[in-house]
């Protein structure tokens, strides 16, 4: 399953690029974002920096370049229109970037683009979940194994279970431990709300849990 969308000649990760470009375009640059401090100004420069440059894309995720790529985002912002900024990512990675790889978009990007399209959607009031395809969400599904190394340092273990299949599927269609430690919480909910709580927007994530009182509110304070 995780590979038919590309026999399909469908990519996910482009038509996510796609619909939050159109979002982009309809809420403006200063529209708010689940991305603390961020607004929609925010958010277009920090994807066109990712794919445009890569020397300040390495601090994305914190560390000692951090402050580095900081910087390299206000300058895009201060110096680039906001219109400008959406069609640079919607025109995609320049034609040396690695995202132009043959396959590594879809496998890079599909993830990153699904959950700043909710950022800006579920910011906003009276949002719903969307309805997507199946072969997304299996696509889905299959990147929260790497939800491991988001949760690694969790204090409790945690299994994601779906919910959108019966049970009958079989243990590895449905549950993925990310943190095997005892005590468990189980975190259920569909695979988008299952990548969307993994990366933190657990406020946002339409998710449930079971474990003990405790056990729950260690991890949700741990994870905030």
């Amino acid at each position: 399953m995780t590979g038919r969308a590309y026999h399909l000649g469908v990519s996910y990760a482009r038509g996510e690029r796609a619909a939050l470009c159109a979002l982009l375009d309809e809420t403006g640059p200063g529209a708010p974002t689940l991305c603390e401090g961020w607004r929609t100004v925010d958010l277009a420069a920090h994807l066109v920096l990712r794919e445009r440059r890569p020397d300040a894309a390495a601090g994305v995720m914190g560390g000692p370049l951090a402050g580095y790529t900081q910087r390299v985002q206000r300058g895009l912002i201060a110096r680039t229109p906001y219109p400008k900024l959406v069609d640079e990512f919607r025109n995609g990675p320049p034609s040396l970037s690695v995202f132009r790889i043959p396959g590594v978009d879809e496998r890079a990007n599909l993830v990153e683009f699904f959950v700043h399209h909710e950022d800006v959607r579920r910011a906003a009031d009276s949002w719903e979940p969307r309805d997507l395809a199946v072969e997304m969400t299996e696509q889905l599904w299959q990147r929260l194994r790497s939800a491991r190394f988001v949760l690694r340092k969790a204090p409790v273990g945690v299994e994601l279970v779906r919910d959108d299949l019966p049970a009958n599927h079989g243990h590895q269609r449905v549950r993925i431990t990310a943190k095997a430690k005892t005590p468990v919480v189980t975190v259920i909910g569909s695979p988008a709300e299952l990548t969307l709580w993994a990366l933190g927007r657990t406020s946002a994530a339409r998710v449930r849990f079971e474990g003990s009182k405790a056990d729950v509110s260690k991890l949700a304070r741990w994870h905030r």
